[in-house]
């Protein structure tokens, strides 16, 4: 009878320890699991942080730092399916040749790429005609001035940087070949910069020989307004105003920084309609190919037992 007792005791004590063992393993694989997991959202939460911090723009509410943000215009060359307007284009161009060519240079732009685009090949050889160029050496070796070609650039308004600045109070006129691209806002920036200068709000002082407008840097520019209406008169008859010659000239030098845009877009159309009617040839074929093997049914009938 004790020795009944004793074993279920013992029985009784390692059903217990079992238990118990039991328990404590599962709590520390629960504690080991929800360590786990805060372990993972911390680090997901880290890393979401950093890269948001890495995206995020400096934000400066001081308008000396980097002048007015640009609203944004519905320019139409940017539109996936629409191509640069040619007649803004030209228009820019006489803007550009009698307002701002006086300052700053085209060094990318040759004569040659206004064919087709804005001029016809004798306009442009005629435009070309009207400025110098140095050549050379001739059979003498001597340097000579020749007309202007298809094949020249641009001519530069200063011979060098020095005489840019001495011109100009000191400051430099950067050229325009790509100032679409170099500038934050690209085409928004430069139609806001063009139209708009005002008068120095109450507080801001503005030194002798600059200008205030506040989408430029700093809010000082040492360019001053050029733009007035009816300062160019456009030979399609277009109203000359303020905005529309910030328009065209912009839509020009857009032009003048991405001169291929054009031609890149319907290529890009070309490439995507061949790319869709080769996908759909090749799904048409992959169905024509394998539908009798993936519908195909398999029969087994075995052999009808011999008879004795």
């Amino acid at each position: 009878m004790f020795r009944l007792s004793a074993q279920s005791t013992r029985k009784a004590v390692q059903r217990l320890a079992v238990q118990a063992r039991y328990q404590s393993t599962s709590s520390a694989a629960a504690t080991s699991m929800n360590a786990k997991n805060v372990s993972m959202a911390a680090a997901g939460v880290a890393t979401v942080g950093a890269l948001a911090y890495m995206s995020m723009e400096t934000v400066d509410a001081n308008m000396a730092a980097d002048g007015l943000h640009a609203p944004v215009y519905p320019w139409e060359h940017k539109k996936n399916l629409a191509t640069f307007d040619h007649a803004a284009i030209r228009r820019g161009y006489q803007v550009y040749k009698e307002v701002c060519a006086a300052c700053h240079s085209l060094d990318r732009i040759a004569w040659r790429n206004l064919i087709g685009v804005s001029h016809t090949e004798a306009e442009v050889k005629a435009m070309a005609e009207e400025f110098e160029y140095t050549d050379g050496p001739n059979d003498v070796g001597d340097m000579f001035q020749r007309p202007g070609k298809p094949s020249d650039y641009m001519p530069q308004p200063y011979a060098n940087e020095e005489q840019a600045r001495a011109g100009n109070a000191g400051a430099y006129p950067p050229d325009l070949s790509l100032m679409i691209k170099a500038r934050h806002g690209g085409a928004d920036y430069v139609f806001s910069l063009l139209t708009g200068y005002q008068d120095p709000p109450a507080g801001v002082e503005i030194r002798e020989g600059l200008n205030f407008n506040p989408y430029f840097p700093g809010g000082a520019i040492g360019m001053a307004r050029v733009l007035y209406d009816g300062l160019v008169e456009y030979e399609d008859g277009t109203p000359a105003t303020t905005s529309q010659m910030a328009k065209d000239v912009t839509i020009f030098l857009s032009w003048a920084a991405e001169p291929e845009m054009d031609e890149r877009k319907k290529m890009g159309m070309k490439a995507l309609t061949m790319l869709a009617i080769l996908t759909g040839l090749s799904v048409y074929l992959k169905r024509h190919k394998w539908a009798g093997l993936k519908t195909r049914k398999i029969l087994y009938n075995p052999p009808a037992p011999k008879k004795h």
